[in-house]
């Protein structure tokens, strides 16, 4: 083709030549993976006239483009001009002269969700398998997976496995094929980066000498020039003209500068719409494309228990320094079993100065209740003890229970199964009329980005943290039970105006809330 071949094609290519049986190459956008990976299936023929490859992209048509290339290399490289016969094969599959099974081609090309159970192959190719439409959600991600899976079976005894493409979600295919031991090499825009989230300052010292400096994503971005919009100092210091109040991004180390040069670089990045799209389609980050509404990673983690204490004669719960002056828990009921949703529930606690606990996210299991005697008059196990044990273990003075489907009786039980534990809490009834997804972002997308929400390590340990990272407001089916019920009890919370006058002088109770207290008041006539 008489193009000039760049340093990163060259070290791709003699990885390709030298890789393990499990390999991922990831390259970012724009690298020409596709075209080098046709040049190398060539190379392959030539060294082996009976190797056989399956090669896989994310659909059928994307599976024949790079078929097709191979042969199109095939035909014109001097060195294997003779290895395609005339009018034998489709772009689905072909022969090289010299392949010696009539049974599975030397080069059977099929989308990842298309059967190819009885296929043969001494290579397993798998070109951008990790794509938006097919990762959207932990079940499209489970199905990849176990379509990936097949290739186990179809490879011949000392077969190898590819994976070539860039990252498309925050669980990764590639990066959990990494962890299986696989040779891996990366090849990124740029080799150096630093990010500043909001470049509050106009001086900021960088861990390298920066080639490039990005502010802001989108439609708003720009290439900063040296000199103009920024000077560099002894000590990799950069000075800004001004306070640039956005996102920066340093850069250095440019993998292909001959290609991609600023005024690509600026193009590009003005047409990408998240800074995730931009970190895993450029920086090779293992991040969702689209944005995250609800970053987990902003909750502020916690590892210390509620304690009751009495003081001022009354009743008091600390959590650590904070005192708690109102708590709420907020059940999800459902019936808990394989396949089904989960039955979660949520406690939150709140302090005066306006921050949110969140200190339970577990799911009941089981039947809703166990009655002890065939006239199911006594209550001796189930969900609803459960809940129970959580009841008096946080000295909990309130659940909700949402009261849709299956959950319409399951308040009389709860209150029935509190009663028979001699327990105090009130139960109160929930009927969701609103569209989940809304409620979820209503609940949590604002204390999030207040950094008024924090939670306990065991709630970030649970289901939480995923179902925050992958959910998104337009999919209306997700695994969402722990974050929605959440949301729901973040909304239950109360509106506090604080004491204007007065001395609390509150009887004795047992009630750890603190209260008004009892006030006495002269009044003119």
């Amino acid at each position: 083709m008489r193009w000039k071949v760049p340093d990163v094609h060259i070290i791709a290519c003699h990885w390709l030549e030298n890789k393990g049986t499990l390999a991922v190459l990831r390259c970012f956008r724009g690298f020409g993976k596709s075209t080098l990976l046709a040049v190398y299936n060539a190379w392959r023929y030539y060294e082996d006239e009976t190797f056989r490859v399956l090669h896989q992209s994310e659909s059928d048509g994307t599976a024949y483009k790079t078929s097709r290339d191979t042969q199109n290399v095939i035909r014109k490289h001097p060195l294997t001009a003779g290895l395609l016969p005339t009018n034998q094969g489709t772009v689905e599959q072909w022969w090289v002269i010299g392949s010696n099974d009539y049974r599975n081609a030397s080069m059977y090309a099929k989308g990842i969700l298309s059967n190819v159970t009885s296929a043969r192959a001494d290579e397993c190719q798998n070109d951008d398998v990790e794509v938006p439409k097919n990762i959207q959600t932990p079940e499209a991600r489970e199905k990849l997976r176990y379509r990936l899976g097949e290739q186990t079976h179809i490879l011949v005894p000392g077969g190898s496995k590819l994976y070539i493409g860039t990252p498309h979600t925050h669980d990764s295919l590639y990066d959990e094929i990494e962890a299986l031991g696989a040779d891996c090499l990366t090849i990124r825009m740029f080799e150096k980066e630093h990010r500043i989230e909001q470049a509050t300052h106009a001086r900021y010292t960088v861990p390298f000498r920066p080639e490039y400096v990005f502010s802001g994503i989108g439609k708003h971005a720009r290439l900063l020039r040296e000199g103009a919009d920024y000077s560099i100092e002894p000590g990799n210091v950069v000075r800004f003209a001004a306070a640039p109040n956005s996102l920066i991004d340093f850069y250095a180390d440019a993998s292909w500068p001959e290609r991609f040069d600023g005024e690509e670089l600026q193009k590009r990045r003005r047409e990408t719409r998240t800074i995730n799209e931009w970190d895993s389609q450029y920086q090779l980050h293992s991040k969702p494309v689209a944005e995250c509404r609800l970053d987990p990673a902003k909750l502020r983690a916690y590892d210390i228990h509620p304690t009751l204490a009495r003081a001022n004669r009354e009743m008091c719960m600390m959590l650590g320094g904070a005192r708690i002056v109102s708590a709420r828990a907020y059940w999800d009921c459902a019936t808990g079993k394989a396949g089904g949703d989960d039955s979660a529930i949520s406690l939150i606690l709140d302090d005066a100065a306006g921050n949110y606990y969140w200190h339970v996210a577990e799911a009941m299991v089981g039947e809703f209740a166990v009655f002890g005697d065939e006239a199911n008059s006594t209550i001796v196990g189930g969900q609803v003890m459960q809940v129970c044990d959580l009841i008096e273990k946080y000295s909990i003075p309130q659940i909700y229970v949402e009261t849709n489907g299956v959950g319409s009786f399951v308040p009389q039980l709860l209150r029935k199964a509190i009663k028979v534990r001699k327990l105090s809490c009130g139960v109160l009834e929930r009927t969701a009329t609103v569209n989940k997804n809304e409620k979820i972002l209503a609940g949590l997308e604002g204390p999030l980005k207040s950094g008024v929400l924090w939670a306990h390590v065991d709630v970030l340990d649970g289901p939480v943290w995923d179902q925050m990272k992958d959910f998104n407001p337009l999919i209306k089916t997700q695994a969402d039970d722990y974050i929605d019920s959440g949301a729901s009890a973040i909304l239950e919370a109360p509106v506090r105006i604080g004491k204007l006058v007065g001395n609390p002088t509150g009887e004795e109770g047992h009630d750890w809330r603190p209260g008004s207290g009892v006030h006495e008041v002269t009044l003119e006539m």
